[in-house]
């Protein structure tokens, strides 16, 4: 059964991996890294303050939480314990595999950049849609932002989908531990 999927995913990579040019290989590059994001995420920013004020840092730090469990569970326990070879690194590629740029660690199961950007749009979702509902938006960029991984041969489809699964479900941790801290700061100082 591990097989069939592992042929799904690698099949859905091959595919997916193959459709690149030339023009858009530096513009994928640079969207897969964090820089050219630093205006969104002020932006971001600028917006929980502005609806939370003196009270945003409970935001703050449901998002750091988010950030941490997210790059934390797939960085430091997924890539070790599945020591799934990324694209790039496996030798069954060579030669096949479109990749730009740097390759990342040997191991690629499940992807960090798929989690952190699945965690933001989650956290920021939960905190701003009732008043900002444009931030639903950023479940699209973390799409994108996700699907450079592939582009660039860095992750299969599966290191993706399993990455985002695991932050939108840090992005809900994180969100309720937010929550919890605010009402009892809250409540302690009234």
């Amino acid at each position: 059964m591990i097989d069939y999927f592992k042929s799904i995913d690698e099949q859905l990579f091959q595919f997916l991996n193959s459709y690149h040019s030339d023009f858009l290989d530096p513009i994928i590059f640079q969207l897969t890294q964090t820089w050219p994001w630093i205006p969104l995420y002020l932006f971001l920013s600028f917006i929980v303050v502005k609806k939370f004020g003196k009270n945003c840092w409970w935001v703050f730090i449901s998002i750091g939480l988010t950030i941490l469990f997210a790059d934390q569970f797939t960085s430091g326990f997924m890539k070790p314990f599945f020591q799934r070879l990324r694209p790039c690194h496996d030798p069954m590629w060579e030669g096949i595999v479109h990749n730009y740029g740097k390759c990342g660690g040997l191991y690629g199961f499940a992807s960090s950049h798929a989690s952190n950007s699945f965690g933001i749009a989650t956290i920021i979702t939960l905190t701003l849609s009732d008043r900002f509902r444009a931030v639903r938006w950023l479940f699209l960029w973390a799409i994108l932002f996700s699907y450079t991984r592939i582009y660039l041969g860095v992750h299969y489809p599966a290191d993706v989908i399993v990455g985002g699964l695991v932050g939108v479900i840090s992005g809900l941790l994180a969100y309720q531990i937010g929550v919890f801290l605010n009402k009892k700061i809250t409540q302690n100082t009234l």
